[in-house]
């Protein structure tokens, strides 16, 4: 591959991860609203319980999607004889095939949803979401092998975040449907993002032509996509086991706390997903070149971007931790620590992610026996961490912070892993980690710090952007070189073709 080629790879997916971040600004602005409505109206009992239900529903969609939302790509990059609207419906099918068996599972046994048997005959249609989820994850892949993230942007950072805002807010005042507001918010908000996702789906690929399905391809596909959707749903599963073990030991109240410190957690997380659409096209494209100079290049490349900015994002959530919390709701002050952990693991977590999109496709087995033995890992440290906090006669909040400690420490070992592997593979070195870094965030604590001085109001209003600002002046100059400017840079030519 020529140098040209691969700056037109490195444009393409700064191109996309630029569409995704303002689709990150948006989600930010759009799930505040949610949280502070969450929080203040449902209170952390309700927060708990809907927590739970969404484990699962979620896990289960994302199992049902068959991995498609990375194995679409290959899937259309090697379909050369076969229309590719075709290959996609085939996908779909599937998803809904094995998305209703098991939205009427849950729905006959709703226990694994609401393990503490509190919930409502509306709650338990939260089940539907699951085909929705399922379709929605397929729909949106499709759009990004034709490099269209705008649609990913409106759906996931538009449409569904303000929609579940709004309708949990209108829910709660609407008599019959309050206690089941945040279920159905959710519902109405999985719906909403399928349906934009579709109408730029049927103006890319259209109705399928001359399209049958047949057993023995369908049976063949859901084969190869197992080890992919399993990689999936555990890499997912590692951001949600938390939830499901703490209720095991907590109050529902404490899960409800720590539910929103995950959130709150999740917002830099969804920078790493900024660029997973893109990358996996680009990637693809190379494997079939063997291109794997260039793969490592743009691992390491996307790497470094996801974790200059995640980090940035994290001071800026993390420091003034108790008033982000206390905006919330003052109960919610006591997962400050907890916040402050997983704002780290997602941090160390970028090296995995960016690793992983190249194992998916050159050691699919080696990748999930890996990821298997991260979220077996992470399990028994998070109870044995709980454990030791209960032994020791700690409250809740430890018990919150337990878990998110263990996030940290399997997060952290499956990033140095994955790296390893996929160093070997390509024969090419595997590295996201800058002293740039280091330099950009010590001035960025002291501003926080300082801010932590100030009234609640200010110190969200005011320290905030400063912490961000310092950051975002030191790692500019003395982290940032040409090529990692590129993210920032609009090239028309380029683009245009």
């Amino acid at each position: 591959m020529t140098t040209s080629t691969n700056e037109e790879d490195l444009t393409a997916i700064a191109k996309g991860g630029r569409q995704n971040f303002i689709g990150f600004l948006l989600r930010l602005l759009a799930r505040l609203p949610f949280l502070f409505i969450a929080g203040r109206l449902y209170g952390p009992d309700a927060l708990g319980r809907f927590a739970s239900a969404l484990v699962v529903v979620e896990l289960v969609a994302l199992l049902c999607s068959m991995g498609e939302k990375r194995g679409l790509a290959q899937r259309l990059a090697d379909g050369e004889d076969a229309h590719p609207a075709n290959l996609v419906y085939d996908g779909l099918l599937l998803a809904i095939i094995f998305s209703s068996i098991a939205a009427i599972f849950f729905w006959l046994v709703p226990a694994p949803l609401f393990p503490s048997g509190d919930f409502t005959e509306l709650d338990r249609f939260i089940v539907l979401a699951i085909p929705a989820y399922a379709l929605t994850e397929i729909v949106l892949a499709a759009q990004a092998y034709k490099y269209d993230i705008a649609t990913t942007v409106r759906a996931r950072a538009v449409v569904e975040p303000w929609t579940i805002s709004i309708m949990a807010g209108v829910f709660f005042f609407i008599p019959g449907l309050s206690k089941s507001g945040l279920s159905m918010a959710y519902l109405a908000s999985i719906y909403a993002g399928l349906a934009t996702g579709l109408i730029a789906f049927f103006r890319s690929y259209g109705r399928p032509q001359g399209w049958r399905p047949e057993l023995g391809y369908m049976r063949k596909v859901t084969a190869r996509a197992l080890p992919l959707a399993t990689a999936d749903a555990i890499e997912w599963g590692t951001r949600r086991i938390d939830i499901f073990i703490l209720g095991l030991f907590a109050a529902p109240a404490a899960v409800g706390v720590y539910y929103i410190a995950q959130q709150v957690a999740s917002l830099p997380q969804k920078l790493k997903t900024s660029f997973e659409p893109i990358l996996g096209p680009v990637i693809t494209k190379n494997l079939k070149t063997k291109n794997y100079e260039a793969i490592a290049k743009q691992v390491c490349q996307v790497g470094f971007w996801i974790i200059a900015a995640q980090a940035g994002i994290a001071l800026a959530l993390g420091v003034p931790g108790e008033a982000v919390m206390g905006l919330v709701g003052p109960e919610f002050v006591g997962g400050t620590g907890a916040l402050a952990f997983l704002l780290a693991a997602e941090v160390i977590a970028a090296t995995a992610v960016v690793s992983e999109a190249v194992l998916i496709y050159v050691a699919r087995g080696r990748n999930l026996a890996i990821s298997v033995g991260t979220i077996a890992f992470q399990a028994a440290l998070t109870v044995g961490l709980i454990m030791l906090v209960q032994n020791l006669g700690y409250g809740e909040p430890f018990k919150a912070a337990a878990a998110a400690i263990a996030l940290l420490i399997a997060l952290g070992l499956s990033s140095l892993v994955k790296a390893l592997l996929l160093t070997r593979i390509l024969g090419y070195p595997i590295n996201n980690w800058r002293w740039a870094l280091v330099y950009a965030i010590a001035p960025a604590v002291l501003v926080g710090w300082l801010a932590t001085q100030l009234p609640e109001w200010a110190e969200l209003a005011v320290g905030i952007p400063a912490i961000l600002a310092t950051y975002g002046f030191v790692i500019w100059k003395k982290g940032f070189g040409p090529e990692d400017r590129m993210l920032f840079k609009r090239n028309k030519a380029s683009e245009q073709a």
